[in-house]
């Protein structure tokens, strides 16, 4: 079964508040699991995006798109890195959640799945 997995956070936060050494070990892990994930087979794809504070936000006002600074004004934090991962089952897609969350605030699992049924 397919999921997204989705890290938040901020990385500007994050250099203003943790040790370089405590970034060097995040980055190492995050490369290490990613090496894992190959290994297994699991790993369909995985990036890491550019801070929040570069997003654009396109949105329809009166039938116009209409382009801000974005994610959203009031949010430090904004999704940071994703993965997409084929695993055997939920409990595998949540032990993986489990040991990114230690360098993230908050992890998102959602299956990948096909058009709303209607």
């Amino acid at each position: 079964m397919k999921y997204m997995v989705m890290m938040f956070g901020s990385a500007a936060e994050m250099v203003e508040v943790q040790s370089p050494d405590w970034i060097h070990e995040m980055i190492e892990f995050m490369m290490g699991l990613n090496a894992e994930l190959i290994e297994s087979g699991e790993l369909v794809s995985a990036e890491g995006l550019s801070d929040g504070s570069t997003a654009k936000v396109v949105r329809l006002e009166d039938g116009l798109p209409v382009v801000t600074d974005g994610p959203f004004a009031e949010a430090k934090e904004s999704l940071i890195g994703f993965w997409i991962l084929d695993v055997e089952n939920e409990a595998r897609i949540i032990e993986i959640a489990a040991r990114i969350v230690v360098y993230s605030r908050q992890v998102e699992i959602r299956p990948i799945g096909g058009p709303p049924e209607v």
